[in-house]
């Protein structure tokens, strides 16, 4: 057996690396890490690269020719490697590993269970102390009607007050309209909204049962009581539980619960999914999309899939049926002590197993039909649009906020609506400004932002895809409060300057600047010059002189 050379300062590390369990990091000779790895033994796994090139496949062959240095980590146990190699390829994102696709992008719902007032947000980082998370969300359509429905059962707060110290004089308009029953001014208990919150969580794990229970008995003792309003919203909520409670032909599992894994692959594209079955029922179906496997085993892949779905989750779940035996599974089961996994061969068990196979092959040739047809959705200025700004979902749905005002008085914000790169004018909306943002235009961006989505969910309309609002960073900033106040995910927002066409998006630094014939920016230009033409004519209609309007130094309206 032949030995590759490595290079002498590479040489000299491999005579000291330990024979104990640990994690490697490949790096090229810029310091970017190419690949991440995990091993029983330092020593024997790093130098098992160095063999002759005919014993690799031809991702190592090409990995070899671009290595110039190795960083390991030494941990006590081949779980902790596991962990370790888990949280690094999510770091680093390495060239050469297995990679999720859009990992960090995926949003997921949060319960701020440390809290003494918990709230329910959407959050794309698991970092808030004591929160209990779900998720995370691949269709972000899913997710807002999961919050949509939750904000109708559920009197949750959507303020971000620091209760109980940090409290308003009075309630909001939530409370007005029976979204909320005002734990910021002490008109619900702390033990009445935690038990509320208890109803919140058993409803996102899928014990839509046990929900329907508690309300029941509420509902009647506010009869007994004789509060009858409250009583009627109690209803109604179980009525909305009733109507998204559709039969299902599921077979009972033990115990009525498990999550069940399907699994489909080809070539270097795999899908892993999960049905979350509870009670009997499918109650969710979960997915992710892993790319860059070149030569990686079924097991070895299905082995990471469940490390990165399951490491976030903290909570103990019901037990994970597997199509097949994934690698390392000793290892996966140390790493995971409240997962318990079984491969299921014959019996209602197995038949769930070929049903979540089944749901996995399909969206796996969905997948493959997509990336077929990329380069003619490119052209269509939506599509390019979501794909230029890094969007979660296609934005056919685009509402832009822009303020008129006449030196100060008589200031008019307009909303205009656009689906599919046109205008929808049954949508657009005007505001004659009030109060502060009478005088300041980042005040009137906030009114309008805040009046519009209110009415939206007053109403239970949809919200835009994408909110695009005119002017920089403090318009931007404004109109993301309102959303973050409403408990909405402030991700698909941005703002467009007129001087040099930057684009701000919310929770970014910098600005972005696209290409000036970019079907996306002519997109957005359209979009923007339509409110501003818009919010020119709400404004002339109340002065009723064109001259007199000057929408923040742009052009007159003849």
């Amino acid at each position: 057996m032949t030995r590759r050379r490595p290079a002498e300062a590479l040489e000299r590390k491999l005579d000291t690396l330990p024979d104990r369990p640990g994690v490697y990091l490949w790096k090229d000779a810029a310091g970017t890490v190419l690949y991440v790895g995990k091993a029983k033994s330092l020593r024997q796994r790093v130098r098992s690269y160095l063999t002759a090139d005919a014993e690799h496949s031809p991702k190592q062959r090409l990995l070899l020719k671009l290595i110039a240095d190795v960083e390991t980590m030494v941990v006590p146990s081949e779980p902790g490697a596991l962990l370790l190699e888990n949280n690094l390829i999510k770091e680093y994102q390495p060239r050469f590993n297995i990679r999720l696709r859009d990992d960090k992008s995926y949003p997921s719902i949060a319960v701020t269970l440390g809290e003494p007032f918990p709230r329910v947000l959407v959050v794309r980082r698991l970092n808030l102390p004591g929160a209990r998370y779900f998720g995370p969300y691949t269709d972000v359509a899913v997710l807002r009607r999961t919050l949509q429905v939750i904000r109708r059962i559920f009197t949750v707060r959507s303020c971000h007050y620091d209760l109980p110290e940090d409290a308003p004089d009075r309630p909001c308009l939530d409370y007005h309209i029976h979204r909320c029953l005002a734990p910021c001014v002490a008109y619900q208990t702390q033990d009445d909204y935690r038990r509320m919150i208890d109803d919140v969580v058993a409803f996102l794990e899928g014990k839509t049962v046990d929900v329907r229970t508690r309300l029941r008995e509420r509902m009647e003792e506010a009869a007994t009581r004789l509060e009858f309003e409250r009583a009627a919203e109690i209803r109604n909520a179980l009525k909305w539980l009733d109507q998204l409670e559709q039969p299902q032909v599921v077979e009972k599992v033990g115990g009525g619960d498990a999550d069940v894994i399907g699994f489909a692959r080809d070539g270097d594209d795999a899908v892993g999914v999960v049905l979350r079955v509870r009670g009997g029922k499918i109650v969710a179906r979960e997915q992710r999309f892993l790319h860059n496997l070149a030569e990686e085993p079924d097991e070895a892949v299905l082995s990471a899939f469940l490390v990165r779905y399951y490491v976030p989750l903290e909570a103990r779940g019901p037990q994970a049926l597997l199509p097949f035996t994934p690698a390392d599974f000793q290892e996966l089961t140390q790493l995971l002590p409240d997962r318990t996994f079984a491969v299921p061969q014959r019996g209602p068990r197995a038949r769930l197993v070929t049903l979540a196979d089944q749901n996995a092959r399909h969206l796996l040739e969905s997948l493959l039909i997509e990336s077929f047809v990329t380069d003619e959705r490119a052209e269509d200025p939506v599509y390019a649009l979501g794909r230029d700004l890094g969007l979660t979902v296609v934005p056919r749905a685009i509402a832009c906020v822009d303020i008129s005002t006449n030196q100060g008085r008589d200031t008019v914000g307009s909303l205009v609506w656009f689906e599919a790169g046109r205008p929808k004018k049954s949508e657009y909306r005007r505001f004659r400004i009030q109060g502060e943002g009478q005088q300041d235009d980042v005040a009137a961006i906030r009114e309008v932002v805040s009046r519009f989505v209110r009415r939206r969910l007053e109403e239970e309309q949809p919200l835009p895809d994408l909110f695009v609002v005119d002017g920089g960073k403090g318009q931007l900033g404004a109109a993301a409060a309102v959303l973050a106040e409403q408990g909405i995910q402030p991700a698909n927002i941005i703002s467009l300057a007129k001087r040099e066409e930057e684009v701000f998006l919310s929770g970014r630094p910098s600005s972005l600047l696209l290409p000036r014939r970019a079907p996306s920016l002519k997109l957005l230009q359209r979009v923007r010059d339509e409110a501003h033409r818009f919010a020119i004519t709400c404004a002339t209609r109340r002065t009723g002189s064109p001259s007199a309007i000057a929408a923040r130094g742009g052009p007159v309206a003849p």
